[in-house]
């Protein structure tokens, strides 16, 4: 499970041709662009209008990575060597990570946790109440949280915590979401529980502009714990999920708020998942698990491609989707929620769901700590409220190995780094797993430094730190390689 990524410094290239470019995740360009510099891990691209796209190169495809291999730069000197998953893992803007995955492109991070852990390089208190997680960019933390009645989108220092901003986005009860950052555009976005739903200038925390999901679409939740997906950046729009029957997704004009499309879906209501970007079929869509189940949604004008709603339960849907070329795989955790593996195939304008194979509550579910495929393989959290570790075969639904009480109890929230598993614990343990096909062995653990409430915010690994949430105190861990 190994993964390794190549630091890039800036570097100015010659004229190269404009031609589609197509993200890791096979979405394609729909206009042509040429690369101009990389600098760091963004590749920045040129419309043939002139304008200016930056993308991280974990998001290319492995076909436009080698492109770059191969392309040459002025002076006939090749581009440094780029591997499949390039990208240096200072960054965390969006839920997830970078590509919304699990996945950080972190290397040089420490292989054993000594046996109190990996030291902590600071924490910061005060920051409110709520179960958000953070996203890193630009050498500065975001988060949401409740306070003084208010829930709060707040801007830390990665240096020593200290707090740049706050601004206020409504009330309601403490908020859920965890905050996306646009780098191209500069601006942030956060979500309350109540569906408030707020765009901030990410240097100055200046609004922008804002919405409301049940004032403006008449969006509701599909049960009472409020909304708590992060709104996903994609080109200009901003998508999100009102939850109801005129507007069950909705994509908005990232920079002004206006709205672009609606997405009618009758009985529609929201989940607690996150929208990803999917090409499959052919067709560009966003793929999320909402109250009636997993759907697909078209990019260009918000039709509803297709619905399938045998992993859904009446309680709370709430893990992120995985997609994977024309696969998109759910998994739910409350009632007789289970998961499947759906094939998506073109059919005319739309889509249609093929249902490849389907897995009961008690062979395979994922509560709310989220899931990673590595390869064809998928490692998780089994169960409801339990986050037993699991290794799943995606495309035959077998296990290969576990579900196996884990070293914490609990649900776990976990993702990727450096070859190793981080799972985060419900009652407050945190883990470095060692994981492969034939197993997994525990290499550290510790206890995160306050454990107020139940561990439920996702771990986030950037710029070599390791970053823990436990409602007002955020928890910043030093895990560089010596």
């Amino acid at each position: 499970m190994s993964l390794s990524w190549t630091r890039l410094s800036a570097e100015e290239f010659a004229d190269s041709d404009f031609r589609t470019w197509v993200t890791a995740n096979g979405v394609r360009s729909t206009v042509k662009l040429r690369v101009v510099a990389l600098q760091g891990s963004v590749a920045k691209l040129q419309r043939e209008d002139g304008g200016i796209v930056e993308l991280q190169l974990s998001r290319l495809s492995g076909e436009d990575l080698q492109y770059l291999r191969n392309l040459k730069r002025a002076g006939s000197t090749p581009v440094a060597a780029l591997n499949s998953t390039t990208a240096d893992g200072k960054e965390w803007p969006r839920w997830r990570g970078p590509e919304n995955n699990g996945i950080s492109a972190e290397t040089g991070l420490l292989q054993k946790w000594p046996e109190d852990g990996p030291p902590l390089s600071w924490s910061a208190s005060g920051i409110g109440e709520g179960f958000s997680s953070v996203v890193v960019w630009n050498e500065r933390i975001y988060t949401l949280g409740k306070r003084g009645g208010a829930t709060e989108l707040i801007c830390l220092s990665t240096t020593d915590g200290a707090e740049q901003w706050a601004t206020a986005i409504g009330g309601g009860e403490a908020p859920n979401c965890t905050p996306t950052v646009d780098p191209q555009s500069k601006l942030v976005f956060g979500i309350t529980h109540q569906g408030d739903l707020l765009c901030a200038d990410a240097v100055t925390g200046a609004e922008k502009w804002r919405r409301n999901f049940a004032r403006d679409f008449g969006g509701r939740m599909m049960s009472g714990w409020g909304y708590s997906e992060s709104p996903l950046v994609d080109g200009e729009l901003l998508i999100c999920t009102p939850g109801s029957d005129e507007a069950v997704m909705a994509g908005l004009k990232k920079d002004t708020g206006e709205i672009v499309w609606k997405t009618p879906m009758p009985a529609g209501s929201a989940g607690y998942a996150s929208p990803v970007v999917s090409q499959a079929g052919g067709i560009k869509q966003y793929v999320t698990l909402v109250g009636r189940g997993l759907i697909g949604v078209a990019a260009d004008d918000g039709r509803l491609l297709w619905q399938y709603d045998r992993i859904a339960n009446s309680t709370a849907n709430v893990p992120t989707p995985i997609v994977h070329g024309d696969l998109v795989f759910g998994s739910s955790g409350y009632g007789d929620g289970g998961s499947a593996l759906l094939r998506l195939h073109r059919d005319g304008n739309g889509i249609r769901a093929e249902e490849v194979y389907y897995l009961k509550n008690n062979q395979l579910q994922n509560h709310h700590g989220g899931m990673v495929r590595v390869g064809d393989l998928i490692y998780t959290g089994h169960g409801h409220n339990q986050g037993f570790p699991v290794c799943f075969d995606l495309k035959k639904g077998e296990p290969v190995w576990g579900p196996q009480r884990g070293p914490g109890s609990g649900s776990a929230a976990v993702l990727v780094a450096d070859g190793k598993l981080y799972f985060r614990y419900q009652n407050g343990i945190m883990a470095l797993l060692n994981a492969s096909p034939n197993g997994y062995q525990v290499d550290g653990t510790f206890r995160v430094k306050s454990n107020n409430k139940e561990g439920w915010a996702h771990p986030v690994i950037a710029d070599k730190k390791l970053y823990l949430r436990d409602q007002s105190e955020l928890h910043c861990y030093d895990v560089a390689r010596p």
